[in-house]
Parts: structure tokens; sequence; C-alpha cells
């Protein structure tokens, strides 16, 4: 089985969307309006949720009008929550066909269809021409690529000269995640590097780094927080565990802890393609 084929298998499940839409109207009502507001809670595969993809946008800009690259979207939460709040459009490509099918059911329900499109790829042969959008993104997706340069110099080389990368990335620490974590099972499909080697990769693949920051710090009371409010109370209805399955509660504990304590680190970046 290649390394792909696993991260596939590792992600995918059945009946993502009607999960999804079904946990969203049992706990406001069959007459809600599915939003990407509404379904937030739900479809920002992120350990914070909306909120680091507000952080993330917030490097971003991303401008009305603009094409904007998702690069392993997942079931297009943030794709469709930046099309929404920033009149831009969002092409989001990820490797695991059920999370693909699952976005295109909810872009369908959100009325999103004309602002956001998925596509099945690997982010190391992006379908796309060169020069083809003025802004990307990438949130948690590096774990899983071993050969980061090429992702980097696949994301460049469809960006238009002056294009901004923006990443939430994590990064190897003090040892070995605690498995199995949201993105990997066991270190298998597990690649983590340094801090300082995403930098150097990112100089390598031709981009100009514009904001580097080391956020671990800086989170890691709220992960705590974050940590200590599911082994108490569980999850809230609306959750992460309705995409994933009840595995998640294991793998998303396991990633928190391996915050709290340096394993992982949590690295945030703005890089431009030089003109």
């Amino acid at each position: 089985m290649s390394a792909s084929d696993r991260v596939e298998r590792h992600y995918g499940t059945a009946g993502i969307a009607a999960r999804i839409l079904a946990a969203l109207r049992a706990e406001s009502g069959d007459d809600i309006a599915i939003t990407p507001d509404a379904l937030a809670p739900l479809d920002h595969f992120h350990g914070r949720g909306v909120l680091a993809t507000k952080e993330l946008v917030a490097m971003l800009e991303p401008r009305p009008g603009e094409c904007v690259l998702d690069i392993g979207c997942g079931i297009g939460g943030p794709a469709r929550w930046i099309a929404d709040k920033f009149g831009c459009h969002v092409t989001g490509v990820d490797l695991t066909a059920a999370f693909i099918l699952a976005a295109e059911e909810l872009n369908a329900a959100t009325g999103m269809i004309g602002r956001v499109r998925v596509l099945q790829a690997n982010a190391l042969s992006l379908p796309f021409a060169e020069e083809s959008f003025e802004r990307a993104y990438s949130q948690n997706v590096v774990m899983n690529v071993a050969d980061k340069l090429a992702f980097y110099r696949e994301a460049r080389r469809v960006l238009k000269p002056g294009g901004v990368l923006a990443l939430s990335n994590g990064a190897s620490g003090s040892g070995d995640p605690y498995f199995p974590v949201p993105w990997a099972a066991t270190a298998e499909t597990s690649f983590l590097t340094s801090v300082e080697q995403t930098r150097r990769d990112l100089e390598a693949a031709g981009f100009a780094i514009l904001r580097f920051h080391d956020a671990t710090d800086d989170i890691r009371a709220q992960v705590a927080g974050q940590r200590k409010r599911i082994e108490t109370e569980g999850y809230p209805r609306l959750g992460l565990h309705v995409l994933m399955g009840e595995r998640m509660k294991e793998f998303q504990l396991n990633s928190l802890r391996s915050i709290e304590d340096g394993r992982v680190r949590m690295v945030e970046v703005l890089a431009r393609k030089p003109t």
C-alpha cells in the first residue's frame, strides 16, 4: 500500500455530509439555515477549529474576486468560510475521495457551488497551470507529506508572482507525538520536520519569508484548557467526532498533549513568491 493510500484510508469514511447535516439539524432544528458559520463547529478540520482559520486568514488577507487555493482542503469548511466572508473564489484540493464528496455535498447545501470548487488531487502534482492563484493556504497538511520541498515548490509554481502562501504547520519538537493523532495512526504516515527545517525548505523552494512564528508557547494554555474540557465534559454534540467518528476523541487528546509537552510545535508562516 502506497503512502497516499494509507493517508486516504486513515481519513476516509462514508456518509460524512449526511452525518454532519443530521447532527446540525438535530441540535438546532430542521429549519436551520445551512451556512458556513453554522457548519463551522463541524467542518474546520483543525484541533482549534474556526479560530485557527481566522488566525490564518489574518495573515492571508484575501480580497474580493481573487482566486485562492486551499491545499489539503478536507471537507471544505475553511474554503466555504473564506469565500463567504471575503468574496473570493476558493479552489480546494484533497487526496481523500470521501472528503471531496462531502465537500461537494456541503458546497451544494450552503449554496456555495459557484464560489467554491473542490478536486481530488495530490498536492505534489497540482492540476493547475503556472501562475493560477493570487493566494494559497494550507492547514495541518504537510505532516502527511514526506517530500516537503516538492510540496512547497508546487505551491510556488501555481502562485502568481507576488502571490502569498499562508501555512499553519505542525513541526517536530522534543519527541515523537503521542500516537494515534488526527493526521496519523502511527509514525508510518507522520512526517514531521523541525521548525528550522520548515524555514529552510520554504526558502529552498524559492519563497521569501514575510512572517515566521512558532506559536506553540502562545497557544499552550488554550490547548491545555481544551484538553481538560474534553476529558471532563466530553465533546459537545457538534464537534469533529461527527466527521471522524468516536476515534477522534483519542486522536485529539493525543494531539493536544503532544503540543502541551512540546513534542509537536505549531508554526505559522506567510511566504511570498518573488516578482
